[in-house]
């Protein structure tokens, strides 16, 4: 199946658009694992067998585990995420963006080593930074395009000189992805909660690729305005993805023993919060 397969099956069968993000931070783990890199695994396992069936992908983020040197610990999550969650597709958040010949070796990474079925790319370095990872058949790539942090407004704001007018940049990043750039159909683009206005803008440009939108949670995103905003169907069919990811909410709902209860409990919340909103 390839990445948007499996995502359409993912949503179906468990009735959600949430993504739960893994971001381990071993300063935050429950008390009887609390400061122990080496519970990496451990940790995100319990999360993933918790919230498998209540999610439509799950998003590790690479940093958390290469700080703490645990990439045989990510190596081993997911392939537990295989064994325990084959239906739900894995997002490798590596936000990579590098000059080609680089780029090859980040996409071995990502897909090859890691075995996962998308990875997060900076769009940045221009299209040559993106096209290795497009040689993988079936794997999708989601380009930063309007993020969910402050300083974003730097650059993803900033009006372009251009025969079309003056498009913002990130409003020039959704026209590529949708348009010159998706050569096979396998780009989506990563848009951010806190800023619902331009989730709309960026449908509207890129009415067909799959959203993934960090933000709601911990960094104050809102749900239900995520969902009006950049969610499309017509009938009964998803026209328009959306990949609605929530991390530390999840992660860590509960510093006891019952951290993967808990992490359970909060999904289903979120998870219900934002069916409700697509109706």
């Amino acid at each position: 199946m390839t990445f948007l397969d499996m995502l359409g099956a993912a949503e179906r069968q468990n009735q959600s658009l949430l993504c739960v993000g893994l971001d381990p931070d071993p300063a935050k783990f429950p008390a009887h694992m609390k400061g122990d890199a080496s519970r990496i695994y451990d940790f995100c396992a319990a999360i993933v067998e918790a919230t498998a069936d209540t999610v439509i992908a799950f998003k590790p983020q690479i940093a958390y585990f290469a700080a703490h040197r645990a990439e045989d610990q990510l190596e081993k999550l997911m392939k537990h995420m295989r064994a325990v969650a084959p239906q739900v597709p894995v997002i490798l958040d590596a936000k990579r963006g590098d000059i080609g010949s680089t780029a090859e070796q980040y996409a071995i990474e990502a897909f090859e080593r890691y075995g996962a079925d998308a990875v997060t790319l900076s769009p940045f370095m221009g299209f040559d930074s993106v096209q290795p990872y497009l040689k993988y058949e079936g794997k999708g790539a989601f380009l930063l395009c309007r993020t969910s942090n402050p300083g974003g407004d730097d650059l993803q704001n900033q009006r372009l000189a251009s025969v079309d007018g003056q498009p913002l940049l990130y409003e020039h990043v959704a026209r590529l992805a949708q348009g010159p750039w998706n050569l096979n159909g396998q780009l989506g683009l990563v848009v951010g909660a806190t800023y619902p206005a331009e989730i709309e803008r960026v449908r509207e440009l890129a009415p067909t690729l799959p959203l993934l939108i960090p933000g709601v949670g911990a960094q104050g995103g809102d749900a239900v305005a995520t969902i009006r905003a950049g969610y499309r169907r017509q009938g009964d069919a998803t026209t328009g993805p959306v990949i609605v990811n929530s991390s530390r909410a999840i992660l860590y709902a509960s510093s006891g023993d019952d951290f993967a209860a808990a992490a359970r409990r909060e999904a289903l919340r979120t998870r219900n919060v934002l069916e409700a909103a697509r109706g």
